[in-house]
C-alpha cells in the first residue's frame, strides 16, 4: 500500500485574482510552473553561480540524522565552504542540506536577480531564505514554526514535495511538543505496517523543477526529498487565520523554550518519551475511528 497522495494542481501562469480565488482563500496549494521567467534569476541561478557569487562563505550543514538532546534548536551538524559544499553536491549522493540561509544577509548581491511578487499577500521580505540539498537528501516531516503561507521556487535540479494540511496531523505520529513527525518515517516510501494510521491521512504531492513555485498553505506539513542536487528559496507571509497566528505565537514564545528546557533537564529521556508518546497518541486516535 502507498499513501493516500494526490497530485497538486498546476498551473502554467496565474493573475493575483485567479491566485487568491482559487488557491489562497481556500488555503489549497499549487504548482506554478512559469511565474518567474521575467526574473534574472530564471536565467542566472544554478550552483555554479551560487559557488561563483558566495563560494567563500561558510555554511551549516544538516543531514538526517535524529534529534539528540544536547543539540540546540536548529544546530548545524556540520560547516564548509559554500565552493566546497557545492563541489560534494556535485560528485554524488550526499545527506548534506542547507536551510534558512538568509539571502539578503549572507550574499546581497542575489537580491537583484529577484522580485518580490504580488500574490495578494503582505510577503515578509527581509526573509527570503535559501535550501540546499544534494541527491536523495531529504527534510523530516514537519511544518513551519510561524506557519507561514509559503511561495517555494526551485532552481536546478528536481525535488519532491509532499504536503499535508493541519487535518491530518492526528494521523502523521507529531511528536508533541515539536514541529515534526517520528524521524524514523520515511515518508517517501512508508512502512505501512509499521505506522498504519498514515494510510488514513490525505495529502499531495509533486515534482518541481527549475523555475517552478509551490504554493504552501499556511501551516501545511511538507517533506522535501532532492531527487537530483538542487537548491530553493522560500518567500513567507504571515498566517492569516486565528487560529493558525495564535499557534505561531505559542510556538515561537513557549513551546520552543520549553523543550528546550526539558532537554536540558531530562536530557534524552525527554526525547525518548516525546518519540514513544508520538506512537500512543496517534495509536489511540486510529483506535477511536
Amino acid at each position: 500500500m502507498k499513501l493516500n497522495l494526490e497530485q497538486i494542481p498546476r498551473e502554467k501562469t496565474l493573475s493575483k485574482k485567479e491566485f487568491v480565488q482559487k488557491y489562497f482563500k481556500p488555503q489549497k496549494p499549487v504548482v506554478i510552473e512559469r511565474f518567474i521567467e521575467d526574473w534574472p534569476a530564471y536565467s542566472k541561478w544554478s550552483l555554479d553561480y551560487v559557488k561563483e557569487v558566495a563560494g567563500d562563505k561558510e555554511v551549516p550543514l544538516y543531514d538526517d540524522r535524529p534529534v539528540k538532546h544536547d543539540e540546540g534548536f536548529n544546530e548545524p551538524h556540520a560547516k564548509m565552504k559554500m565552493s566546497d559544499y557545492v563541489d560534494l553536491l556535485k560528485s554524488g549522493p550526499t545527506k548534506y542540506r542547507i536551510f534558512l540561509w538568509n539571502v539578503l544577509k549572507e550574499v546581497p548581491v542575489l537580491q537583484k536577480d529577484f522580485y518580490y511578487p504580488d500574490f495578494g499577500l503582505r510577503l515578509m521580505k527581509g526573509l527570503p531564505m535559501l535550501f540546499f540539498g544534494g541527491e536523495d537528501s531529504h527534510t523530516f516531516m514537519h511544518y513551519d514554526i510561524d506557519l507561514a503561507n509559503i511561495f517555494h521556487f526551485h532552481f536546478e535540479g528536481k525535488k519532491q514535495c509532499i504536503l499535508f494540511s493541519q487535518s491530518e496531523t492526528k494521523y502523521l505520529y507529531k511528536i508533541p511538543h515539536s514541529l515534526i513527525t517520528r524521524e524514523d518515517i520515511d515518508f517517501a516510501d512508508p512502512d505501512l505496517e509499521k505506522w498504519p494510521a498514515l494510510q488514513h491521512a490525505k495529502g499531495h504531492i509533486t515534482e518541481l523543477e527549475h523555475g517552478n513555485v509551490l504554493y504552501i498553505p499556511e501551516g501545511y506539513w511538507h517533506h522535501m526529498k532532492y531527487i537530483t542536487p538542487g537548491f530553493s528559496m522560500s518567500l513567507r507571509a504571515v498566517a492569516r487565520k486565528p487560529r493558525n497566528f495564535g499557534l505561531a505565537v505559542y510556538n515561537i514564545f513557549v513551546m520552543r523554550h520549553f523543550d528546550n528546557l526539558m532537554r536540558k533537564f531530562k536530557g534524552q529521556k525527554w526525547i525518548d518519551w516525546k518519540n514513544e508518546k508520538a506512537v500512543e497518541r496517534t495509536q489511540k486516535l486510529l483506535l477511536q475511528k
